[in-house]
């Protein structure tokens, strides 16, 4: 009997990406969204309770699922016999760090693993005739058409034990430092403070009154430019409210977070300073 796969992304749209990807190419393999955003927030497994109110003082959000952590291994009892393939970027914080916590509570059980950070993707050119390469920062920027056609599940090789042991060390660590944040440094994630970004942000805002969207955007433009993504906007914009809360910014038009809407400039007192 052919064995079925189970693909493992951590992140909802590139899941999506991938389930159109493998129909475009008859597959039926079995997707599964694993997202909890754990770039962001505390992760000390002990005390779920106090990431999920981080979250809401903090983002102004609740994920249940953050309280709940009760599907570990979920995937194990749903598919169990099946061939399991994570995909993993080190470019994407979010994505990185779901990677590692999946890999943390699967303990020794052997995987697969599609890394993308050292795949080379060809694209059609404007022209559709001399393909480009270039390596995908995230799965989710991939379209279906382009990781059917370069077949990316064909990269899977299993994950050797020297490999798994340097990815739990590393989750061990940053759950062990249990920090606001974690970002990329290289090809590595490590434990940032929640004002990490906070002097990126303000060096964007002007006297002059703008968008928060304009902000943000241009904030999540220059990390894609860098081939990462760093951060999203749910966490930019609460940044924003902080620093307006702190008297480093104004804001006028709401918050933060209804970003089309509210504008953001320096201070008045600063202006004149």
């Amino acid at each position: 009997m052919k064995q079925t796969t189970a693909h493992f992304v951590f992140t909802l749209s590139g899941a999506g990406c991938l389930v159109k990807a493998l129909r475009k190419a008859g597959r039926d393999d079995q997707v599964v969204a694993t997202c909890h955003g754990f770039n962001v927030g505390p992760i000390d497994p002990s005390d779920p309770s106090a990431r999920a109110k981080w979250l809401e003082n903090e983002l102004g959000r609740i994920d249940p699922k953050d309280a709940a952590r009760s599907e570990r291994s979920w995937d194990e009892t749903r598919f169990p016999g099946h061939r399991k393939v994570a995909w993993l970027t080190r470019r994407s914080t979010a994505e990185y760090a779901g990677f590692l916590d999946w890999l943390w509570h699967r303990g020794d059980t052997p995987c697969d693993l599609v890394d993308l950070s050292k795949a080379e993707i060809s694209y059609p050119d404007e022209h559709g005739s001399t393909p480009l390469m270039a390596s995908p920062t995230s799965i989710a920027l991939l379209a279906p058409d382009i990781i059917a056609r370069n077949r990316l599940w064909d990269l899977a090789e299993p994950l050797q034990s020297a490999e798994r042991l340097r990815y739990r060390e590393l989750w061990g660590q940053l759950l062990s430092e249990n920090a606001p944040l974690r970002v990329l440094n290289g090809d590595k994630l490590v434990s940032a403070p929640i004002s990490f970004f906070d002097e990126m942000l303000t060096s964007l805002v002007t006297e002059h009154w703008q968008k928060v969207a304009r902000i943000i955007g241009t904030a999540m433009a220059d990390e894609m430019e860098d081939g990462i993504i760093q951060s999203d906007d749910t966490f930019l914009a609460a940044r924003l409210d902080a620093l307006a809360r702190d008297g480093r910014l104004e804001i006028r038009g709401g918050s933060a977070h209804d970003m089309h809407v509210s504008e953001v400039r320096l201070p008045v007192a600063r202006q004149l300073s």
